[in-house]
Order: C-alpha cells, then sequence, then structure tokens
C-alpha cells in the first residue's frame, strides 16, 4: 500500500507566514555585514568610556607600560563579556536588549581611595568582588522597586542621564579633560565638524547610510586630524600583539572592611543607575521593562562586575551613549549590540587592534558625543511628555528633582567638606536624582499600588482618562466599525463580532 505524501502550497506557506507573530525589532536579525558595520559603531562610541576607569585607577596604583595596558585589556574582555550576557541572555541573567555594559565611573573615586589608603589594587578587587556578590544576592528584591517608576519618575531619571553626561561629551569635544590645548579653536572646529557630519548625513541621507552616521563622523573626523597631527598612532607598535587576562593577576584580593563598606555603598548606586538604563533602553526600543526584565538586567551587571574582580577588572554598568544611538539610528537589534561585545572582547584580546580604536582624537569623540549624550536627554523629555503632567505639583516633582541632579554637574566640589561615604553617593547626580523623583512622587502621588491595573482603574474613576466616544448606529449593509473600548488597564478591540484582547 503507497503511502500518501504531504504536499504544501504556496497558499499554505502564505497562511504559515501570516499566522507567525510578527518579529519584535528587538530580535530582529540583520544580513551580517550591515550587523557588523552597527556593532562597530556601538564600540567607538563607547571605548573611551571603556578604557577611562583602568587607566585613572591604575595610575593612582602606580602603573606603566605592560602593566597598565593589561589592566586597560581586562577591562575590554570584561565589558565585552558583559555586553553579550546582557543582550543575548543566559538562563536568569541578561536583558536581551540592546544594553553595552562596560566600567563604572560611579566606582572610580572610591577605588583610587582605597588604592592610596595603602591597600593597592588587590583590596580594590576583594572589596568588589565582596560588593558585587551582595548585589548579586539583592537584585531580585531591588528589582521590585521598578513600581515606584511611572513615566513622571522613568521621564525625569532619563532626561537627567542625558543631561549628566553631556559633560563628558562637551569635555571631549574641546581636547578632553587636562588636555594642554583644552579649548582651542583647532579643537572646536574637528568636534563642531564631526556634530555637523552628522547631522547632514542624518537629514539628507537614506537607508542604511543614515544609520550608521555616527560611524561615518568618527571615521571622517579621525581622517581629517591625522594630517593636523591630533591622531597619535604610534602606541599601535608598541602593544603587546596578544593579551591574555588570568585571574588575580595582581595578587590575592585582600578584603579590608572599610574598604568594603564603600563599594557596598557603590553597589547600590549602581544598581540605582542600571535601574534607570534599563528604564530608558526599554522606553527606547518600545519594550516595557517590569519586575523581571530588571532583575535579569541587574543579575548580569552585578554577576560581571563579580567575575570582573576576579580577572583584574572593575565593577560594571550600563554605558548609556548606547542608549543614545539605539535612539538616533533607529536600530533596535540586541544582535547588533552583541556583536558589539564581540568586538570588544577581540580588541582586548588583540592589543594592537585597541590602540588603533583608542588614537582617535577627543574633539572627534566629542562631537558624535554631543549629538548621542542630547539624543537621550531628548528621549527623557518625550517620556516626560506622555506623563501627561496631570498632577498639579509635577513640575515642582520635575524640577526639584533635576535642579538637585544636577548639583554635582553644575558644582562638582560641592559635597566636598562631607565624609567620604556621603560623597561617594551624593556626587553621583543620576542616583541623587533618582531617589529625589521617587521620594516628591510618593509625597504628592502617593504610593502606588501593586496591581498595575488598580492606578489606572483609579485614573479613570477621578476624570484624568477621556470618556468613551457616543456608540453611532450600525449599518445593515456594512460591517461594523472598529472600535477601542477601555476596561481598567485593558483594551478590547471588536472586529465583525471577533473579540482580542491585548495589554494597553
Amino acid at each position: 500500500m503507497r503511502r500518501g505524501r504531504t504536499t504544501s502550497t504556496a497558499a499554505d506557506t502564505d497562511g504559515d507566514a501570516a499566522s507567525r507573530p510578527p518579529v519584535h525589532p528587538v530580535d530582529e536579525v540583520l544580513p551580517p555585514g550591515r550587523t557588523l558595520t552597527l556593532g562597530l559603531q556601538h564600540i567607538l562610541s563607547m571605548y573611551a568610556g571603556v578604557v577611562a576607569p583602568p587607566l585613572v585607577v591604575g595610575a593612582a596604583a602606580g602603573l606603566r607600560g605592560p602593566d597598565l595596558a593589561y589592566l586597560v585589556s581586562a577591562a575590554l574582555v570584561m565589558a565585552g563579556v558583559a555586553t553579550l550576557v546582557q543582550t543575548l541572555g543566559v538562563w536568569r541573567f541578561g536583558i536581551r536588549m540592546p544594553f553595552v555594559n562596560g566600567p563604572t565611573f560611579a566606582a572610580v573615586t572610591p577605588m583610587v581611595l582605597v588604592v592610596h589608603g595603602g591597600g593597592g589594587l588587590p583590596a580594590v578587587f576583594g572589596a568588589a568582588l565582596v560588593s558585587s556578590l551582595v548585589g548579586l544576592a539583592i537584585a531580585g528584591r531591588f528589582s521590585r522597586l521598578v513600581r515606584f517608576f511611572p513615566p513622571l519618575v522613568t521621564g525625569t531619571v532619563i532626561t537627567l542621564i542625558g543631561l549628566s553626561i553631556l559633560k563628558v561629551g562637551v569635555q571631549w569635544s574641546a581636547g578632553g579633560a587636562g588636555a594642554p590645548d583644552f579649548g582651542s579653536p583647532r579643537n572646536l572646529a574637528v568636534a563642531f565638524g564631526v556634530l555637523l557630519f552628522i547631522v547632514l548625513v542624518q537629514r539628507f541621507a537614506r537607508g542604511f547610510v543614515g544609520r550608521i552616521s555616527v560611524l561615518l563622523g568618527l571615521l571622517v573626523g579621525t581622517v581629517v586630524a591625522v594630517p593636523l597631527g591630533m591622531a597619535d598612532l604610534s602606541e599601535v607598535t608598541r602593544v603587546d600583539l596578544v593579551g591574555i587576562t588570568t585571574p588575580f593577576h595582581f595578587g590575592a584580593p585582600r578584603f579590608e572592611l572599610a574598604a568594603i563598606v564603600s563599594m557596598l555603598i557603590v553597589q547600590l548606586v549602581i544598581l540605582a543607575e542600571c535601574t534607570a538604563d534599563a528604564l530608558a533602553i526599554g522606553e527606547v526600543v518600545g519594550r516595557p521593562v517590569g519586575p523581571r526584565e530588571l532583575a535579569r538586567a541587574l543579575r548580569a551587571d552585578t554577576a560581571a562586575s563579580a567575575l570582573s574582580s576576579v580577572l583584574n577588572a572593575f565593577p560594571c554598568s550600563a554605558f548609556a551613549q548606547n542608549i543614545g544611538l539605539v535612539q538616533l539610528t533607529g536600530v533596535r537589534s540586541r544582535f547588533v549590540v552583541a556583536v558589539g561585545g564581540g568586538v570588544l572582547v577581540l580588541l582586548g584580546l588583540l592589543p594592537p587592534l585597541g590602540a588603533l580604536v583608542a588614537a582617535i582624537p577627543s574633539p572627534v569623540l566629542g562631537g558624535a558625543g554631543i549629538a548621542l549624550f542630547g539624543t537621550v536627554a531628548a528621549s527623557g523629555v518625550r517620556t516626560l511628555g506622555r506623563s501627561g503632567f496631570r498632577g498639579p505639583h509635577d513640575l515642582l516633582v520635575v524640577g526639584v528633582a533635576l535642579g538637585v541632579g544636577m548639583i554635582p554637574l553644575a558644582a562638582p566640589t560641592f559635597w566636598e567638606q562631607l565624609p567620604d561615604a556621603a560623597r561617594t553617593v551624593l556626587d553621583s547626580g543620576i542616583s541623587v536624582g533618582t531617589v529625589a523623583a521617587i521620594a516628591l512622587n510618593l509625597l504628592f502621588n502617593g504610593r502606588p499600588s501593586a496591581d498595575p491595573h488598580q492606578d489606572a482603574r483609579a485614573a479613570i474613576d477621578a476624570g484624568d482618562v477621556p470618556p468613551l466616544p457616543a456608540p453611532r448606529t450600525p449599518n445593515a449593509d456594512q460591517p461594523p466599525p472598529r472600535r477601542s473600548v477601555r476596561q481598567g488597564a485593558r483594551r478590547t478591540l471588536l472586529w465583525r463580532g471577533r473579540t482580542e484582547r491585548e495589554e494597553g
């Protein structure tokens, strides 16, 4: 007896394709060439932020030459590993969004103080290891704070992130803090030339070219800077060809109580900043961040920080400039950033490549940074617009939170007379502004409920949601119109007698 064969027709194939749920832009897989190019753009925009902390702390520890280069290579490798975990996800670790991680500036000052206190790098790594493990243990509970971040608070925090890191872009544009030619006409001309180039590409280029405007700006700016003597390529030939990081290269970790307490405070700051950045990237890519997603992001952050302490790198956190790049280019694929993470690992394992990227002059980075960091702030303003400013005191909440958060930026020595532990927290304008926004929102608008739909129902009862339009008389010759009916936080779509529910 001959078995029947199952044949598929084009109609069946089309039907299967139509029945598949659409792929969210975050999970979109782009062609390999474009993915690599866009991933490289992410790395070039944040490379300076990765290498700066190890250079500062290494110099404070008296490292020179090969040892300092080793510290930089370790930071690059661990930034790449942390980025890969955040984007691709491993079990309960990783937010699975275009989330770039690297060594945080929040830990630089406390680590320098530990080094100067006589503990050296072993005491830094020991304290960072303990604080990271504590952060990993409380990540799940900390993630429940996400319900205290309504659009009013989220928008304030994202705006503050953009305004805070904008200072870095401005300093780069002038040549970098402490540069002998800081603010020279040549530096300013190159920086604003790069900024103008990025704006023009965004305005007139179409498709893929428009999406790599930052990368093109960095490349063109570097080419222009070379004949002006602003790019030093000599380091490319001086570094080792291969860099392999081994555990505890600088000695076994030392666990000093004062250093551990200091780094525990830093860990709380890092958790707060990671929370703010996770909410920001969720807003940009259009995928809401709830307690589950936030817990995964915090676990990846703290686990990578613990591993970094073993492999001679420093605590990790999200890089806000890459959030601005996602907003600017419109490319939301997490696999693009994952490829960028792989490139970071490669740069750490092959120091000559890292030295080549490091040769990009500061004014070139600054021109691109102004566009990227300003875009982060603009994204926060957009989120604030969605909040509606319905409460009579909402403007005060935003104004005071931004004002307090901008204190370290406006007056860096404002908290200088306070104890070191207090300065560690207060010098992070993002953390202070976040706490202020949450506290003021609770003071004026009340405590949010554990049930997200309860607040929506309360808003309807209070008249904050406009009423439904009056129903129209149906026409027997026409299909029933598509209507939207709000029921609490749910929306029921009626079309030809079928009802489908989706979260509003």
